[in-house]
């Protein structure tokens, strides 16, 4: 069945210039008809969030604000099951996957960053001058503002989630561009939105493209105070050169090329199980999946056995089934890009290992963009699919001598999001994963996080990190109040 998604402007859905089809990933056959955002509605949008700055929002204090994004996660919860409906029509993931990881953490978010905002609080300093008076120094924290939200179209509402939650915590107001791929969750957050008191103008939803498009016409505006984005290098680069002549402050998650060490005294099955979530998951298409493995000699031969294993064990298909672990990447377009990757390899002189094609699932899925999970061994790091990120379900298996070397090839990039070190040795594991070179180390697991521990990249990975406090310093402006007593 066909739908139509709106933007959301002003406690409102209104149309836009135009429409475009979503496709499904799984098929190819048209889910819904999007009103794509022009000028006149991002304007209107962006006006009606400084409006509700200006209005009763920018009066509340942190307890209703905290009390809101309860009740915005308890609405989440009545109606789990249209945000796991939605969630699997725009991406064609697994039911089991929209319910245990997508919408579950879009809950779990807005209740975590109500604790954290609850708890927060800022310096104060009692200051004694050199006559002998005194003064009290004290910050207060200011919203930001007017809020650009980009989002992906890998974890839609999980991601759109883990921004908005902190930006509403703190004050702001927003207005959300979700992915052309991924438009439908957040267009139902609005509907939740209102439904648990959100004031009219606080949450705005703009649909359509980049540039020359909703994206552009948002953070080029001369009516936002900030952006938040997550997504490739190369826009958060665009983005960048967009917001600059204005000095608007970004917080940026980016790509990754994630390194897996895996030392010989391993647990191996663990590690098996392990490397296989980081590689497949999602299809691949999670900024944190592994697409490099470094494996000590030994156990080489043992650990690229078993993850090959793994991955024959996949099961590619419809999302609704209970049996299927794997659904598509997001479209024919990015499936072709993971292809070009595939070819590279082989023309770099890769051995594949298993999959590398289109697998042909029958008749009714034939549109669908699908690809066969994929491992290769043969390259080093000075191959071009060694240092560019493929977002798809694949990983390159190399081997290596001595921890001094798995650490230098494991920060031979120029991304610095995330690694895993497969060890018993927890001496080692705390070495070695304190001298990678990225934002996140986990030792023997991987995905695991607190919400309220720091989540970002270095280098071509991103800006700043989100996650309990760090969120809110990106999402406040502290005003320092001096009085003399």
């Amino acid at each position: 069945m066909t739908i139509a998604l709106r933007n959301f402007v002003d406690g409102a859905y209104v149309d836009g210039v135009g429409a475009f089809d979503k496709i499904s990933p799984v098929d190819g056959q048209v889910t819904a008809t999007v009103h794509e955002a022009g000028r006149a509605q991002v304007d209107a949008a962006v006006a009606a969030a400084r409006r509700a700055l200006d209005g009763p929002w920018g009066r509340t204090t942190v307890g209703e604000r905290a009390a809101l994004l309860r009740r915005i996660a308890d609405r989440v919860e009545e109606r789990f099951e249209e945000f796991v409906a939605a969630e699997v029509r725009d991406t064609g993931k697994p039911v089991a996957q929209a319910r245990q990881l997508d919408v579950a953490r879009a809950v779990a978010n807005f209740r975590s960053f109500a604790d954290t905002v609850s708890a927060h609080g800022l310096d104060s300093f009692l200051t004694e001058l050199p006559d002998g008076q005194r003064a009290l120094n004290y910050a207060v924290a200011q919203p930001l503002g007017v809020v650009a939200v980009i989002v992906p179209w890998n974890l839609p509402l999980l991601l759109l989630t883990w921004k908005v939650a902190p930006a509403l915590a703190c004050g702001n107001a927003v207005v959300v561009k979700p992915s052309e791929e991924t438009p439908s969750t957040a267009t139902l957050l609005a509907e939740v939105m209102a439904e648990a008191g959100l004031p009219a103008g606080v949450y705005n939803v703009v649909h359509g493209f980049g540039p020359g498009s909703a994206g552009e016409l948002l953070t080029t505006h001369d009516g936002i105070d900030g952006v938040t984005f997550t997504g490739e290098s190369a826009t958060g680069s665009a983005i960048m050169r967009a917001v600059a002549p204005a000095v608007r402050p970004v917080s940026f998650e980016l790509g990754g090329k994630n390194a897996a060490l895996v030392f010989a005294d391993a647990d191996l099955e663990r590690t098996v199980e392990g490397l296989a979530r980081s590689v497949f998951t999602n299809t691949g298409q999670v900024c944190l999946c592994t697409e490099r493995v470094y494996v000590q000699r030994p156990v080489y031969d043992e650990v690229t056995a078993g993850l090959v294993a793994r991955a024959a064990a996949l099961r590619l298909g419809r999302p609704e089934r209970p049996e299927t672990t794997t659904g598509p990447l997001i479209s024919v377009a990015h499936r072709e890009k993971v292809r070009s990757y595939l070819d590279l390899a082989r023309e770099e002189g890769a051995e594949v290992l298993t999959g590398g094609g289109v697998p042909d699932l029958g008749a009714d899925l034939a549109g669908g963009a699908w690809i066969e999970p994929t491992l290769w061994a043969g390259l080093d790091n000075t191959a071009r699919t060694l240092r560019e990120e493929v977002f798809g379900p694949v990983a390159a298996l190399v081997p290596f001598d001595t921890e001094e070397e798995a650490i230098r090839l494991a920060n031979d990039t120029r991304y610095g999001l995330a690694a895993a070190v497969w060890t018993r040795d927890l001496e080692r594991g705390h070495r070695v994963a304190q001298r990678m070179r990225v934002g996140m180390a986990w030792v023997n697991t991987w995905f695991l996080r607190d919400l309220r521990s720091p989540f970002g990249g270095v280098g071509l990975s991103g800006i700043g990190r989100e996650g309990g406090r760090h969120s809110l310093h990106f999402y406040t402006q502290p005003t320092n109040v001096c009085v003399r007593l």
